[in-house]
């Protein structure tokens, strides 16, 4: 680390971050780490691969880079690790009832699981949004689908990069410069 130099003060090494220690750990532990965000082997081969990243915003961009290219087999293997939303504790049975209902339609139509970003609502938005998505994505054709999922994909490994860098007390910030917790994000389960 290089030490932060203040005139007339003693140098004082800069404390080490998540992203300091993603840009060391060994290759293999550092692919672990990214799929928990996204669970693509390519798609975390190629952003481990790149290291070191001087910054959050080198590695969300990386992380698009790497996204963007997923063959429909990498976007498959993806889409394969998802689980179903993760909603509010507070949200009523019969919602969770349609959820279940809206849920299990699009997985017969498109045999992965519905995967949507939540990042920036607020939970009580969080419903609505979601069974919005599921009814206007049911009436996609599959191809048309694949696109949608695929960019949710994207933005749902950039949401769990930063989540994973602000976890760890990192100073990492949001792509529009937001200060770390300033936005919510709720992960799948």
């Amino acid at each position: 680390m290089t030490p932060t130099h203040l005139p007339g003060r003693v140098a004082i090494p800069a404390l080490p971050t998540v992203l300091d220690a993603f840009n060391v750990a060994p290759r293999r532990r550092g692919r672990k780490l990214l799929l928990t965000c996204l669970r693509s082997l390519r798609w975390a081969d190629r952003v481990t691969a790149h290291r070191p990243y001087p910054d959050t915003p080198a590695l969300l961009a990386a992380s698009d880079e790497a996204a963007y290219d997923l063959t429909p087999a990498d976007l498959s293997e993806a889409l394969a690790g998802e689980t179903l939303t993760a909603l509010p504790d507070e949200t009523y049975d019969i919602a969770h009832m349609a959820l279940d209902a809206a849920h299990a339609a699009y997985e017969a139509k498109f045999g992965h699981a519905f995967v949507i970003c939540l990042e920036g609502l607020k939970p009580d938005e969080a419903l609505d949004h979601v069974l919005a998505g599921i009814r206007s994505r049911l009436t996609n054709d599959p191809e048309e689908e694949r696109v949608v999922a695929s960019e949710e994909l994207r933005q749902l490994a950039k949401a769990r990069l930063l989540e994973m860098l602000r976890g760890a007390g990192n100073c990492a910030t949001s792509p529009n410069g937001a200060a770390p917790g300033t936005q919510h994000h709720t992960p799948p389960h």
